[in-house]
């Protein structure tokens, strides 16, 4: 799932991005080393093949590639559309790299990342070198920190299902329906939807599968000269860990998975998205909870409770009157649910909310609504969402009767009503798809997969706690580490030294340390401004 909020089809916005997987089953008696195809694990082979022979022909990133500043320099790895046919038609991958900061001595390798989504792009990573994150200083020295666009995405051949300026008009109609008339016109825009997606970009929806983005990693991996890949995903990018791992076990070196989705075959994707509403209620309580300790700071309420009923009035009063002309319920969920996927969000969305409520509406607005004139920001909006929905909708089959929707939803709605009618209309477009929907790998362990690393906080969102629980079941060998009584999406990249210094000892010497399995306490509370003089 993409870890940031995503505005959707439907005119609402998602709780998490983050989730997508599949192939059709094989044949019976298909000869074959892996599962997922005879003829995509022979195409594959053939691509990996020229790619180790190419190379990528690395040079300063184009200005228009986002900042992305010298020395990281930036590529592209040439992949086959369809991996039953190698030698037809092909798209380019974007990739970008910081070499490794230490000797040659010290260096091990490429460690390849996937941020998530399905629909983020990785080119951020190697600017973790370049900023000299503390955090990731020892591991620089032994690798070169590689990004790459998946297919579909940004540079990499993307993908689009409606106009850009279209999508991020607001408001959009608030999710929660107030009765058959409005689930009516929902529906009537996942289906606007879907067909946009055909129709603007039909001819690469069969191949925009999580099946797929695995094999153009292992043919990034030979690009790279790698005969083994290092790996770190994020998010949905655990779940293209996990798919890759299951296919290609001999070819990982090391690998670690954080914040996992849960990879089995009858949870990708629509049973996935209905547990996941339930997680955001949990932590957007926590988040009530946190605010309501800080009533000095804030003033939005003494209690949870209270600091409930300040969101709902907040949410009705958007409702009938759209903050600014552009922010009302639907934008305001994008907005508000940023503090239940990232502790690092608690401070800002309560400090706007806290604004707002003494009379300045301009951050909220400036937040939550649009800005129609960032042309480029809406695009990679557009493209991440029509991957997000091209690859959750082609990984697995969904339910086409509107009926199971509909009684699903309003049953979890009933118990986790944060943004359970969101998470609906985003992925109700892949109840009329045009494209072809596979079936899920079955993620296990095979002949020559290492030991992996698995990090997860117990109090997920976006990823509830039970996918690690799952994978560390399938992935024999897996090391779980825990963040107890933590709930922020993306655990690797905070600073919690049980976890950081864990995560360095895995890397840089392939030893899974502290026992089979670890819990550590979270890392730090965020900590409120300064509390100020009067309410």
């Amino acid at each position: 799932m993409r870890p940031n909020a995503i505005a959707g089809a439907a005119g609402t916005v998602l709780a998490g991005t983050l989730v997508a997987g599949f192939l059709a089953a094989p044949t019976a008696g298909a000869a074959q080393a892996v599962p997922g195809g005879a003829a995509e694990a022979k195409g594959v082979k053939i691509a990996a093949e020229r790619a180790a022979k190419s190379g990528v022909k690395w040079q300063d990133c184009p200005a228009d590639w986002g900042q992305l500043p010298k020395p990281i320099q930036c590529g592209f790895v040439t992949v086959p559309v369809d991996y039953a046919k190698p030698n037809g038609r092909t798209i380019q991958i974007a990739v970008d790299r910081a070499k490794s900061t230490g000797t040659a001595s010290e260096r091990q390798g490429a460690l390849v990342y996937n941020p998530g989504g399905p629909g983020g792009s990785g080119l951020r990573f190697p600017t973790r070198v370049t900023s000299k994150n503390p955090l990731y200083v020892n591991i620089a020295k032994a690798y070169d920190f590689v990004g790459f666009d998946p297919r579909g995405v940004g540079r990499s051949a993307p993908i689009s299902c409606v106009d850009p300026q279209e999508f991020a008009k607001a408001p959009k109609a608030d999710p929660v329906p107030s009765g058959e008339a409005d689930k009516r016109a929902q529906r009537k825009l996942a289906k606007e939807y879907a067909d946009g997606c055909f129709e603007r970009s039909g001819d690469l929806l069969p191949y925009l599968t999580t099946m797929n983005t695995a094999r153009d990693v292992d043919v990034v991996r030979a690009a790279l000269g790698e005969k083994k890949l290092n790996y770190l995903g994020v998010s949905y990018g655990t779940y293209l860990g996990a798919v890759y791992g299951t296919l290609f076990p001999s070819h990982v070196r090391r690998m670690i998975v954080d914040s996992v989705v849960n990879p089995a075959q009858d949870n990708i994707w629509y049973k996935a998205n209905l547990e996941q509403d339930i997680a955001f209620e949990g932590r957007f309580k926590d988040w009530e909870k946190w605010v309501a300790q800080h009533d000095d700071a804030f003033h939005l309420g003494t209690t949870q409770a209270t600091v409930h009923q300040n969101w709902l009035k907040l949410r009705a009063s958007a409702k009938a009157k759209p903050i600014g002309g552009v922010v009302g319920p639907a934008e305001l969920i994008g907005w508000f649910q940023k503090a239940a996927y990232y502790d690092s969000s608690w401070v800002p969305v309560a400090q706007t909310w806290s604004k707002y409520v003494a009379g300045d509406e301009k951050p909220l607005i400036e937040a939550a609504g649009p800005n129609m004139a960032d042309k480029a920001g809406n695009i990679a909006a557009e493209n991440g969402n029509a991957v997000y929905t091209a690859v959750e909708c082609a990984d697995a089959k969904w339910p086409t009767n509107w009926n199971k929707w509909d009684r699903d939803n309003t049953r979890v709605d009933r118990q986790a009503p944060f943004m359970t009618w969101s998470n609906a209309w985003m992925n109700l477009p892949c109840a009329t798809w045009k494209g072809p929907q596979y079936n899920p790998i079955e993620v296990t362990t095979h002949k020559g997969l290492p030991q992996t690393l698995i990090v997860q906080s117990d109090r997920d969102a976006a990823t509830p706690y039970e996918g690690a629980v799952e994978l560390h079941k399938r992935f024999r060998g897996s090391q779980l580490i825990t963040e107890k009584g933590a709930g922020s999406h993306g655990v690797t990249g905070l600073v919690n030294p049980c976890i950081n210094t864990k995560v360095d000892a895995y890397l840089l010497t392939g030893k899974l340390t502290g026992g089979s399995d670890v819990t550590c306490t979270p890392h730090a509370t965020p900590e409120p401004p300064k509390a100020t003089a009067a309410k």
